[in-house]
């Protein structure tokens, strides 16, 4: 039931902060949308060193592993697996018009969401592999650091829930339809952490590259798009200033509850 209620946080997180497309007349300020953007930057930087990372390093070492190998390894892979998913899947970012991926023919709107989509699969991937070391239990990693990283992944996702479904609102999609795409964009998280969880929860051995994995294609998300698009024109330190209450939140949840 924990476990359960561990992998739909996130989502909720996500389907809460879709959910201000009813709340908010206009799009989202310009200044807020760089904090928040910054914001779960940070949060996810954050979640990579101390659920992911750290966890990893303490794992190898209690395996009798080189510590350094599997968290470089796995770090790198997860760089490597989101940037191959960056070319493959055809997807839009906010204020661009010009589509990456492989070409499609689909709507705007659909390549908006897919861009998400394809930002929370890492996610859902973190959350998973922390979930199965708890199950594991000779990992050190308990529920109550699952459930903070979960917690955490859920307050980042808010601010990128409303980031999705307002800009729909420009496209000309109805609110109903702009709130159901931004909350399906995070149904993969609860997907990919459950399909993690049966991959890795019985074989110890690759938990702490699977959770370098994640950690990799998170930190891969915050530098290639995250930390761009909230530096990106006037007012920057805003984004910066994001970056640091988003860390610092993260750090404390895990330090003081993990």
């Amino acid at each position: 039931m924990n476990i359960a209620i561990g992998l739909i946080i996130p989502f909720l997180g996500t389907a809460l902060g879709s959910a201000m497309v009813f709340l908010m007349r206009k799009e989202i300020n310009k200044k807020i949308e760089k904090l928040l953007l910054g914001f779960a930057s940070g949060v996810m930087i954050a979640a990579s060193i101390w659920s992911l990372l750290i966890p990893a390093m303490d794992m190898a070492e209690e395996q009798g592993q080189t510590v350094w190998i599997p968290t470089a390894i796995g770090f790198l892979l997860g760089i490597f697996f989101l940037l191959m998913l960056d070319h493959i899947i055809p997807h839009l970012h906010l204020k661009t018009t010009k589509p990456e991926g492989i070409k499609a023919k689909l709507k705007n709107s659909t390549m908006m969401v897919l861009a998400v989509t394809l930002h929370n699969i890492p996610e859902g991937m973190a959350v998973g592999v922390v979930f199965a070391g708890m199950m594991a239990q000779s990992t050190g990693i308990t529920l109550a650091g699952a459930l903070v990283l979960s917690i955490g992944i859920a307050i980042q996702n808010f601010p990128e829930g409303a980031i999705i479904s307002m800009p729909l609102r420009t496209e000309g999609v109805s609110k109903p339809k702009a709130f159901l795409y931004g909350m399906l964009s995070g149904i993969v998280e609860p997907i990919g952490a459950a399909v993690t969880i049966l991959i890795t929860s019985t074989v110890l051995p690759i938990l702490p590259y699977i959770l370098a994995f994640a950690a990799g294609a998170m930190m891969y998300v915050v530098v290639e798009e995250l930390i761009p698009e909230a530096q990106a024109g006037e007012h920057s330190d805003i984004g910066t200033i994001g970056v640091a209450m988003g860390f610092v939140l993260m750090m404390v949840l895990d330090v003081a509850l993990g």
